[in-house]
This record gives C-alpha cells, sequence and structure tokens, in this order.
C-alpha cells in the first residue's frame, strides 16, 4: 500500500526546481536540480487556500533541504536520486514532448511526469504528475498509453494512479510504449493534452531501480 502525503507545497517546490533543469535539455550532467517527486495524499481533505507559487517554492523543508543527483539521462528521461527528510528517493522524471489547451494558447505552468521509488516506505514505481495548473475540484483526469486508458485522482495541481492496483500494469505499458497522453480539465474549465515521449524511459527506471533496490 502506498504511503501517502498532503502534496500542495511540494508539487509546486518540485515546478519551480525542475523548469530551469529540463527547459535546457540535452544539458551537462551536473546542471540539473529536480525536486523529489510528490507523495500521494493520505486520504481527501477540506482544500486549504492555495500559496503563492513564490512562497511555496521559497519553503526548503518541504523537500528537506535535499539537492537531487543526476544518475544519467536516457532518451526523454533523466533518472535522480535524492533524501528529502534523510530518506532516499529515487525517480524518472521527463517533461511534455507536447502540450496543448482548449481554448488554445491558455498559460500555465510546466508540466512533468515523475516515476519513483521510496525504499523506506516500501513504494517502488509510484506515477505522479505535475500538471502545471490546479485541477477542477473532484475531477478525475487520464493517461492514455496505447489504446490503454487510466484513470487518475487529482488533487490541487497534482495527479495519481486512480486504481492503485493498476499502476504497475501501466508502468510495464509505459516501458515498452510510445507515448503517455495525460488529460484534465483545469479549475477554469480549460482542457489540456500533455503528451509525453516514453523513449528512454525503460532504461531509466532500470538505472533507479539499480539505485533504489
Amino acid at each position: 500500500m502506498h504511503l501517502r502525503w498532503s502534496l500542495a507545497p511540494s508539487l509546486l517546490l518540485a515546478a519551480a526546481l525542475i523548469a530551469p533543469a529540463l527547459a535546457q535539455q540535452p544539458a551537462p550532467a551536473d546542471t540539473a536540480t529536480p525536486a523529489a517527486p510528490p507523495k500521494k495524499p493520505h486520504k481527501p481533505k477540506p482544500e486549504a487556500p492555495a500559496k503563492p507559487a513564490a512562497a511555496a517554492a521559497a519553503t526548503p523543508a518541504v523537500a528537506g533541504g535535499a539537492k537531487p543527483t543526476l544518475l544519467s539521462r536516457y532518451g526523454e528521461w533523466g533518472a535522480y536520486t535524492a533524501s528529502p527528510g534523510g530518506k532516499k528517493v529515487c525517480f524518472a522524471i521527463a517533461k511534455p514532448s507536447s502540450s496543448e489547451t482548449t481554448p488554445p494558447d491558455r498559460p500555465r505552468n510546466p508540466s512533468y511526469m515523475f516515476i519513483s521509488s521510496r525504499p523506506a516506505d516500501k513504494v517502488s514505481n509510484e506515477v505522479s504528475i505535475t500538471i502545471g495548473y490546479p485541477f477542477k475540484p473532484n475531477s478525475e483526469a487520464t493517461a492514455e498509453v496505447g489504446t490503454i486508458s487510466f484513470a487518475l485522482s487529482t488533487q490541487q495541481d497534482g495527479a495519481w494512479v486512480k486504481n492503485a492496483t493498476e499502476e504497475a500494469h501501466m508502468v510495464e505499458a509505459m516501458r515498452t510504449g510510445q507515448s503517455a497522453i495525460v488529460k484534465g480539465v483545469s479549475v477554469k474549465g480549460t482542457r489540456s493534452t500533455d503528451t509525453f515521449s516514453l523513449r528512454g524511459l525503460a532504461q531509466a527506471l532500470d538505472r533507479v531501480d539499480q539505485e533504489c533496490k
């Protein structure tokens, strides 16, 4: 069973730290500094007022003061390790190869997909997505890998596989697939479609598994 946390500040911090690193891909291995991926919320809670992004990004305690280390890059994916709060986490991460909104050209922050492992919490290959805007409350998103569609639960700007028993199936499909297409709806009704290339994902996950056995 997944160990889940409240997530909003860590999502914002992740986006703030990841954007400069991945916007320049490909880049030297020692220049990327993404934050550790967010954990799933334990259960739905009353939503607290959203923090401004700048304020949340300035809260180092969220990431435990840990600076992630790039292990290697594989295609569109990077493999990283970090130790937020003294607990080791390893993760593969990528940004979309293409993004669209309906209506078109609506402003939003960058979107990223994580697949993470946390040995201390007995969690492996947990899929999470930061979408770049607050989702419509109580809405679901979807991730399509080939002909298979997976339902995603959402909270603020984060999304996770809704049915935990399907997560391993999704990761295996992504290992051999060409792309993952994530669709969602913002609190303002904007629909987004993010396409993540899966080139290099299998190698990145193998490196993550090696680092966080």
